[in-house]
């Protein structure tokens, strides 16, 4: 596994990791970006994120194609407020970000015509909002980390529905548990052996983070909360000390620990799917040699030069024949 903080770009075979930015909305900025003598068409979709989040993007002003408002709904919106989540999303997007759109809970205005110097990072950026939601949270924490002010200071996040994750900061480490419920007993066993092969990493890579896995028994750093636990719940423990989220490291952290729940979920429906596959190919392959295995018929009609016909019996009969005779 390569879901470290530290990548190896050594190996040949690598589990993908799931981009941060929402593709769709890159793709259709990036389609609308102006160019000399081409239009700008209207948009106006609906589209689905991880984690329950939901997109609307749109022209406030039909004739006004080159304005276009992008707007980002999260169930878990609200809790990040008490972590500076409105002042984290004007220090990253500055002038674009506006009045929330009915429904929604952030919204930026991108003006086509003023996207900087670099318009593809501007529309990257905005690609990246929920990310960059999620960021505010972990920063937070960090932050804390760094200024040594503030000890044994935890939250539990309710980022989707029946899970959870629990941030708390230490002077040494902040420790992040993902609560995760599992739909059936093969993806636990399944994600038993992601959370294993995550533990191997650290023995190769000291610069990891530790990772823990329990199933049914949550760790003491959840009891008197609020986090999830019950019989299909597995918590998964990441140990970040501060050489992960110090200097350029921090963003690639928040890049990866963000996705995690998904990405081992992700991961878990492929190897299933292709269990599935090899399941499927065998169970033909098995058909076919039992199609050649099966007996040509005991009686079988033959003709003579002639043209006359006659009945040869096949040997197990012409035995059976005998025997009874």
């Amino acid at each position: 596994l390569v879901w470290t903080i530290s990548v190896n770009t050594e190996r040949k075979s690598k589990m993908i990791l799931l981009e941060v930015q929402n593709r769709i909305i890159m793709e259709a900025l990036e389609s609308r970006i102006p160019s000399e003598g081409g239009s700008i068409d209207p948009v106006n979709m609906t589209l689905a994120d991880f984690d329950g989040a939901l997109y609307h993007i749109s022209n406030p002003d039909p004739s006004d194609t080159t304005k276009i408002l992008v707007s980002l709904g999260v169930q878990f919106y609200h809790e990040l407020k008490s972590f500076g989540v409105d002042e984290f999303m004007n220090a990253m997007y500055g002038d674009m970000v506006t009045t929330p759109e009915s429904g929604y809970d952030v919204s930026l205005l991108v003006d086509l015509n003023n996207l900087g110097a670099d318009p593809k990072n501007t529309v990257m950026k905005v690609a990246c909002l929920r990310r960059n939601v999620f960021g505010a949270a972990f920063t937070h924490f960090f932050e804390l980390q760094k200024a040594g002010s503030v000890t044994d200071e935890a939250s539990v996040l309710n980022y989707r529905d029946q899970e959870t994750i629990y941030i708390s900061v230490l002077k040494d480490r902040v420790t992040v548990v993902f609560s995760t419920r599992f739909s059936d007993a093969d993806d636990i066993v399944i994600g038993k052996v992601f959370m294993q092969a995550f533990k191997d990493v650290r023995g190769k890579n000291p610069n990891a983070p530790q990772v823990l896995f329990t199933h049914k028994d949550p760790p003491q750093e959840l009891e008197g909360t609020n986090a999830l636990v019950g019989e299909n719940v597995g918590h998964v423990t990441f140990v970040l000390f501060p050489r992960h989220f110090s200097g350029e490291n921090v963003d690639k952290t928040i890049d990866l620990i963000h996705t995690f729940r998904d990405y081992l979920h992700y991961h878990i429906k492929c190897s299933k799917a292709y269990l599935h596959q090899r399941m499927r190919a065998r169970t033909a392959a098995l058909l076919k040699i039992l199609n050649r295995a099966r007996p040509d018929s005991d009686v079988k009609e033959k003709k003579t030069v002639s043209g006359r016909t006659f009945k040869r019996v096949g040997k197990a009969v012409a035995h059976a024949t005998k025997l009874f005779k």
